[in-house]
């Protein structure tokens, strides 16, 4: 064979992507797994999941022996010693388009450090690898994204073809390497994180004139020139209101106020505006405090800070559709607050 016939068998092998042949043992397994469920919808995808897991299982068994491989109590979840893999099990990929879950990326005892693509192909009995992402990667890359339909949908190219990169990644690669979001407790008494309620302000009721009593006319809590600046600069914006946040004993609890502003946009969005200001006598804001966009996973989204003479910071106006989650977080030194926001 010539080197010209080698590279091009070289190119038509890595342009074929991985395929794991499945077993009657595995059909087997699947449909117990899926017997107990009522719904055929449901029944079906747990079918589909189930025989992804088993077939994925078997081929990592077979090209990795230095770490355990366990199931996950989900049954889309594996673990490869330490790592933690989120199996998205398909019918079949028709238009190059990926769909995936919000909450498989932002809630924390969902997130996982490689989220693999499966296509199941039941009536040719097998299971095609058709790519994966890092967690890091993909959070990265759906910042700039909205869900619809609580799913983000993402291009196929953006998944790595080559399952031999996953396998170098679990053999040689930390896991604190592709940090996760993690789940914290918070307690007041420590002064670490402060949340001003225990429920979520959702947004889109403000527009129907439904406002909790702690969020306050935004009159009542500057003075009127800072309250004219605020007008001014956000005339568009059909709701307004504030909160006062407590600095601490640190500052003699000193006081801020943290300003909402909201509107209705078109297909169903709303637009935020976030700023804040210093109240009372006080003309700036203490120096080096800080505004934080967080994601429902903590992630840090935007992120503001006051310097020396700062009447008022603001974050970039951002949107999102309704149920869309979020948080705000004002910090200074030691003390954090937040407010738990859904649109």
């Amino acid at each position: 064979m010539s080197n010209k016939d080698m590279l091009n068998s070289t190119d038509i092998r890595l342009l074929l992507p991985e395929s794991i042949w499945l077993e009657s043992e595995h059909f087997t397994e699947a449909r117990k797994i899926s017997l107990s469920l009522n719904n055929e919808a449901e029944k079906w995808q747990t079918y589909l999941n189930a025989l992804a897991l088993l077939g994925f299982e078997e081929w990592l068994s077979t090209r990795i022996t230095q770490q355990p491989i366990k199931r996950d109590s989900n049954i889309s979840y594996l673990k490869v010693g330490e790592f933690k893999l989120c199996l998205i099990a398909t019918e079949n990929i028709l238009d190059e388009e990926v769909n995936l879950a919000v909450d498989i990326i932002e809630r924390p005892e969902l997130a996982a450090h490689f989220y693999v693509l499966l296509e199941v192909l039941e009536e040719q009995e097998e299971v095609i690898i058709r790519g994966f992402l890092r967690y890091d990667e993909l959070v990265n890359y759906t910042i700039k994204l909205q869900p619809r339909d609580n799913f983000y949908r993402l291009p196929l190219a953006k998944f790595d073809p080559e399952p031999n990169h996953l396998l170098f990644y679990s053999r040689f690669l930390e896991p604190t390497a592709i940090p996760l979001p993690v789940a914290t407790e918070t307690k007041v008494e420590e002064n670490l994180v402060v949340y001003l309620q225990e429920t979520t302000t959702k947004l889109s009721e403000w527009l129907q004139g439904v406002i909790d009593e702690s969020w306050q006319a935004i009159d009542t809590l500057l003075s009127p020139e800072m309250n004219l600046a605020f007008s001014t600069r956000s005339v568009e914006l059909a709701t307004k209101r504030g909160k006062l946040i407590d600095l601490g004993i640190q500052l003699s609890h000193q006081t801020v106020a943290l300003l909402v502003n909201i509107t209705e946009e078109a297909e169903e969005k709303i637009s935020i505006s976030i700023q804040l200001h210093p109240t009372g006598k006080d003309k700036y804001l203490p120096p080096n405090i800080k505004v934080t966009l967080l994601s429902k996973a903590g992630n840090i989204l935007q992120q503001v800070e006051a310097r020396g003479q700062d009447n008022y910071i603001q974050l970039k106006l951002f949107k999102g559709e309704r149920g869309k989650r979020f948080s705000i977080q004002v910090s200074l030194d030691e003390l954090s607050v937040r407010e738990n926001f859904e649109l």
